[in-house]
């Protein structure tokens, strides 16, 4: 569903991304930056993937159990059919959509909406992960988050899988995955 651009619309849209590794804070940045926004009464709409039920198959919840409710979607083409006054859009987990998120939010940000996407910019092989990147050329504003290393204590980039899975999508949280830093990561199971 294509939603025809408004040019008469006195709002500008506008696009964030903000991205990281595991355990850096995203979600909890998307979380501060939507509830500052419905602070401000602005119309709130918050996606996530239905796919991830990790903390809760509703709402979006950080590592830190901070939470709030959002709308599970099977694709990122539902978000236009469930936006309709919208002022300010957030989305969660975005590596997790489908090849048409980037065109979503350009398409929403077009028609003067706020646009906050979180996601993993790399997979635990240091891949570029998802739709993420592609989210990153498109973006008006960028925030890079970092976690601390566990095994250094330096600024970690990296999300280590301490298990044997080679799928790139596998859900877990600090039992599978840690934060790292370069150096940390590619030593592996020797750090």
């Amino acid at each position: 569903m294509f939603i025809e651009p408004n040019i008469n619309n006195m709002r500008r849209g506008w696009i964030e991304v903000i991205c990281g590794s595991m355990f850096s804070g995203k979600t909890e940045e998307l979380i501060r930056r939507l509830k500052r926004a419905k602070i401000a009464n602005l119309n709130v709409e918050i996606f996530k993937p239905d796919m991830d039920t990790r903390y809760d198959a509703k709402n979006i919840v950080s590592h830190d159990e901070n939470a709030i409710i959002s709308n599970p979607v099977a694709n990122s083409k539902i978000i236009l059919s469930l936006v309709e006054n919208a002022e300010v859009i957030g989305i969660d987990e975005a590596q997790f959509f489908d090849d048409d998120l980037p065109d979503v939010c350009d398409q929403l940000a077009l028609n003067g909406v706020r646009v906050i996407v979180a996601g993993l910019d790399m997979d635990y092989m240091c891949k570029p992960f998802g739709q993420v990147p592609n989210l990153l050329a498109k973006a008006d504003y960028i925030t890079k988050l970092h976690a601390i290393c566990v095994k250094c204590g330096n600024i970690a980039n990296y999300s280590y899988r301490k298990t044997n899975h080679d799928t790139q999508i596998f859900l877990g949280e600090k039992d599978i995955y840690e934060p790292r830093c370069r150096n940390c990561y590619y030593k592996g199971d020797e750090a």
